[in-house]
């Protein structure tokens, strides 16, 4: 550190004061160690700009030894390209008080870091030096890029958001407790019709929507929204968050508008075709239930009424005069004598080109979507608006193509049929014109039925005959197994019956399992009838007789699938049946019957090789491999039957 002789003028003007001498070396003993430890490098240069003292924060720093330092230019510690602020005129007041800058400083190893100079000018001894505080400011260079970037970064993510918050369709506006606009995006913008400057600080709900009052109802964070509709049409759903401080105190609201108009109308349209749907399936039922022409009619006109929600609905005949009138034949609905003023006739000018008679005219459906504007409906607008009624619809009822009546329905609201409505109603109107032609011709009608069902009943006799007959072929080439299909079927349908398949179903079964074993007729007679064993070939040949029975079946037309239900009879749901190795999902249920049918009767009956086994056995056989070779309902369902003696035998 700094020595006694460089430092003289700083001792005690009265040397034989050894108190005050005492003091004052103290005093330079403590500022040497603050000095020395000092957490900043502390630098004294001579006016060579030589270094001559150094502490050993300034060692520890540049990674150099004190006797490296001492005598140092001051140039080798600055770094290439920062030495220019070495120029300073040691003749400068400036420096008198103080200088400081930033710069880059070297350490001994070539690596450099930055650093902040406090530099300042003193005296010692009638000599001038340079001290220089120097502090490392490589964290705080480092935490203030780390700051720089996080701002970067946090007006990066605000550009972004600005973008995001400016490219939603829906208006959105933001407001202070004071109810003022504190930013907007640009779909708010454009629907209000200002540019920003003129809506920043002002009244949202002056702005758009225009409303009376603030949407105070949204003061409650739950709030699900508020359905506003504006006089051009557009209907807006709002929306209202809360922006709440860390005291949970509220500071913003946001004001989202999602404009719902089209889902509104789309949501109507879908009410009236839901409605329209129901008034469809209603008189769809009301043609089954009805008994009569007369009851039909008027059954079609309530169920318009009820269910269609319309106004008013009737039903008008085509007379064979001489005036061709239409004359209504029934209604229903709030009509109030409105049918008395119709008085509908086709050779009137006038009266025959509404609606009604234009419907009936040129067999195509007439729409009036507001009555007191058509000009068609003059004659009839006055009795129309007395009752409420501001469109109309007038569906032809025809047979072939001869119209012979019309349905009018009547709405309170304007603009009321959408096409698809349209489409319904006109289907509506087909199947009371299919309804009112077949209760026409009611007797032919059930006489064409009787026939059909004579037939029907013919031709499933004719069919269980075919099938019995080729049943009977195998049979007679193979008596050991005589009966075994006809049990098979039998078992195989009282086990169908017992996991509820329907009828249709079960017939088909019966008949497949009638015929199971077709395809033996393919194979010889000696084999089907060998007492002994079967050798590896002849066990090849009779696997092979589902595939015989489907391949002289599938061309058959059946109703069912009994072909594949043969193919199928000796698959396992583990794969390890023939002759196709299927597995459990890839077998058909009726198949899978089958099988099970097929393994009790077979186990339980004589066969050349051997005795029958008893139920006992056949049963233990299905039981024990339930859910691996044999379906487990159907496996409990065959036990089940046998156990609670709902099916035996016939031996």
């Amino acid at each position: 550190m700094i020595n006694e002789t460089n430092v003289s003028s700083m001792q005690a003007p009265d040397a034989g004061c050894e108190s005050a001498g005492r003091e004052l070396h103290a005093l330079r003993a403590k500022c040497e160690l603050l000095i020395k430890y000092a957490n900043d490098i502390i630098l004294l240069f001579d006016p060579e700009s030589r270094l001559i003292e150094a502490n050993d924060r300034a060692v520890e720093t540049y990674g150099y030894s004190q006797a490296e330092l001492a005598g140092m230019p001051a140039m080798k510690l600055r770094a290439p390209g920062f030495q220019d602020n070495l120029m300073i005129n040691w003749e400068q007041s400036a420096l008198l008080d103080g200088v400081r800058f930033e710069t880059v400083h070297q350490r001994r190893d070539g690596s450099t870091f930055p650093v902040e100079v406090s530099m300042r000018l003193m005296e010692i001894d009638g000599r001038m030096f340079c001290q220089e505080i120097v502090r490392d400011i490589s964290e705080r260079n480092a935490q203030q890029e780390k700051i720089r970037q996080q701002l970067v970064e946090l007006d990066n993510i605000r550009k972004e958001w600005i973008t995001v918050f400016d490219s939603v369709s829906d208006p959105i506006c933001i407001h202070d407790q004071d109810m003022r606009i504190v930013r907007a995006n640009r779909a708010y913008a454009d629907k209000a019709g200002l540019p920003f400057k003129k809506i920043i600080g002002q009244f949202y709900w002056q702005i758009f929507p225009k409303l009376d009052v603030p949407l105070h109802e949204f003061a409650d964070p739950d709030d699900e929204g508020h359905v506003i509709r504006l006089a051009n049409g557009e209907i807006y759903d709002s929306h209202c968050y809360h922006v709440k401080n860390e005291q949970g105190e509220d500071v913003y609201t946001i004001h989202i508008m999602e404009d719902v108009t089209e889902r509104e109308r789309a949501e109507q349209g879908l009410r009236r075709i839901s409605r329209t749907l129901a008034t469809l399936g209603a008189g769809n039922r009301a043609l089954v239930r009805a008994t009569s022409e007369a009851e039909l009619l008027e059954e079609i006109c309530n169920i318009a009424v009820s269910e269609g929600g319309y106004a008013m609905a009737w039903v008008g005949y085509l007379q064979k005069d001489a005036m061709q009138t239409i004359v209504p034949v029934a209604h229903a609905g709030f009509e109030q004598g409105y049918l008395g003023t119709l008085n509908i006739s086709l050779t009137d000018s006038e009266r025959g080109d509404g609606p009604v008679g234009r419907a009936v005219r040129f067999s195509t459906t007439q729409i009036i979507q507001n009555i007191q504007t058509d000009p068609s409906m003059t004659p009839w607008r006055e009795s129309a608006a007395k009752r409420g009624y501001n469109a109309c619809i007038a569906l032809p009822l025809q047979i072939g193509d001869k119209v012979f009546g019309v349905l009018a329905i009547y709405a309170a609201a304007t603009e009321s049929f959408i096409p698809e409505e349209i489409t319904l109603l006109e289907e509506m109107a087909d199947d009371m014109s299919f309804g009112i032609a077949s209760r026409r011709t009611q007797i032919e009608r059930d006489d064409a039925l009787q026939k059909y069902l004579e037939k029907s009943e013919q031709l499933l006799a004719n069919l269980n005959g075919t099938i019995r007959a080729i049943a009977a072929t195998v049979e007679v080439r193979d008596p050991y197994t005589a009966g075994h299909q006809n049990r098979v079927a039998e078992l195989a349908m009282a086990i169908a019956q017992e996991l509820g398949l329907d009828a249709d179903r079960i017939y088909g079964l019966h008949l497949a399992g009638i015929v199971h074993d077709l395809g033996k007729i393919q194979i010889p007679a000696e084999i089907l009838s060998k007492p002994g064993r079967l050798t590896d070939i002849e066990y090849a040949m009779i696997k092979q007789h589902p595939q015989s029975g489907y391949d002289i079946l599938k061309g058959i037309q059946f109703p069912w699938p009994i072909a594949q239900i043969v193919l199928q009879h000796h698959e396992r749901l583990d794969g390890s049946g023939y002759p196709n190795g299927l597995k459990d999902k890839e077998i058909l249920l009726e198949a899978k019957i089958l099988a099970v049918a097929d393994v009790v009767e077979a186990m339980a009956s004589h066969r050349p090789y051997r005795a029958g086994l008893g139920m006992d056995a056949a049963l233990g056989e299905i039981a024990k491999n339930k859910g691996r070779l044999y379906d487990t309902a159907a496996v409990e369902a065959c036990i089940k039957l046998f156990h609670e003696e709902k099916f035996a035998f016939v031996w």
